[in-house]
């Protein structure tokens, strides 16, 4: 149970919910109620279809490079500790992230479902946080 929870919490943290509501809030300025409540939805499950794809075939990615998973885990610990260092001193990731719209009809896969929900660091936590080895 400690195990899930703690997986929760450090989801939450790299996904970082909180950060993305700017992002929403800036790329679906133009729209009405109805169609924040359509790129919301549709930008979670395209999210969430990422991160699956990932923590699926995350671990055959990895086999395919022929890269261990103990190596994987330093370089993504190397990789979250830079986020949060650029999330503590540097520009926050919305203000970049809005900086990056031009194109207020096509917001839902890019900036609010890639990169503000599925940012890398998210990718490289669901792949850190499953050991699928497939014995074949």
């Amino acid at each position: 149970m400690a195990e899930i929870l703690t997986a929760i919490f450090f989801l939450f943290a790299v996904i970082d919910p909180i950060g993305t509501v700017p992002v929403y809030l800036e790329a679906t300025k133009e729209f009405d109620k109805l169609h924040k409540r359509k790129v919301a939805i549709r930008a979670s499950v395209v999210a969430f279809l990422i991160l699956l794809f990932f923590i699926v075939i995350g671990q055959i990615i990895l086999e395919g490079m022929e890269i261990t998973l103990d190596a994987f885990q330093i370089s993504g610990g190397v990789i979250l500790f830079l986020f949060a260092l650029t999330m503590i001193f540097g520009g926050g990731k919305p203000e970049d992230e809005k900086s990056h719209i031009s194109d207020y009809k096509h917001v839902t896969i890019f900036p609010v479902a890639i990169p503000s929900i599925a940012s890398p660091g998210a990718i490289l936590a669901v792949v850190l946080l499953t050991d699928n080895h497939i014995y074949l």
